[in-house]
């Protein structure tokens, strides 16, 4: 099913589509999230196919599924200057003037 979604660099800024065509799964996402019904959305968008808008919910659902756990940015940027003798020295004062303006 998740062979109707399509992704090419040319058509919508790399967007994903459906099945070629210049309808994004953003866009059914869209009608869905505006509480239309499925038969609403295959009214807007007479191109699409049930199993059309099953594939778009499936991706949406499958590229949101990952882990919660993720490293928080601030520890990535922070762990980048782990080696960076003036880091201590920036947090130092961050934290002076966080205090001084309490």
């Amino acid at each position: 099913m998740l062979n109707r979604i399509t992704i090419s660099p040319k058509q919508c800024g790399g967007r994903p589509c459906i099945r070629s065509m210049r309808v994004r799964v953003v866009d059914v996402l869209d009608l869905f999230a505006a509480g239309l019904s499925a038969e609403q959305v295959l009214e807007e968008l007479p191109d699409l196919e049930m199993d059309d808008l099953k594939a778009s919910l499936t991706y949406a659902s499958r590229k949101l599924d990952y882990p919660t756990e993720e490293t928080p940015w601030w520890i990535k940027v922070a762990g980048s200057f782990e080696n960076d003798s003036t880091f201590d020295e920036a947090v130092r004062l961050g934290e002076e003037w966080r205090r001084s303006a309490e």
